[in-house]
């Protein structure tokens, strides 16, 4: 279900973008439930964007203490601009080294702008493996450092 906060955001959007961004968050929150070590994602707006944040796993340690590790990932945002009405974006921490490696591994696939954009056109269809394998590694971003 939707964080009320997000609804209302998503609410605001032209009816073609709200079902991209809709299709986008599923495919997060998909790829979250299906990650092994991420555990719970929290839905919130993060600079007025539509955020998922990977929230700190607890785990016992070698004398059955329950700790709280760090969160496996880093927020994943996404957002339309009426600044530029035919496109929508996911965002991810510009200090993280991560545009840099979808780019590596996708450089045909994604627009990408900066070090923390991947821009997708409205009237393009997504290419849904390729992303599905961008949102995981952020989702696990912190697992491999």
């Amino acid at each position: 279900m939707m964080n009320d906060v997000v609804k209302q955001k998503f609410d605001t959007y032209p009816v073609k973008v709200r079902a991209k961004l809709e299709y986008l968050r599923q495919l997060i929150l998909e790829v979250a439930a299906n990650t092994d070590k991420v555990g719970e994602v929290e839905e919130t707006l993060k600079w007025g964007e539509p955020a998922y944040i990977t929230l700190p796993i607890q785990y016992e340690d070698k004398s059955g203490k329950l700790k709280k590790a760090k969160a496996p990932g880093t927020t994943i945002r996404i957002d339309w601009k009426s600044k530029s009405p035919d496109q929508y974006a996911l965002y991810v921490n510009c200090q993280t080294s991560l545009i840099n490696s979808f780019n590596s591994l996708f450089p045909n696939t994604f627009t990408f702008e900066g070090s923390r954009t991947v821009v997708f056109r409205l009237d393009d269809e997504l290419p849904e493996e390729a992303l599905r394998v961008c949102i995981q590694m952020a989702l696990t971003y912190h697992l491999g450092k």
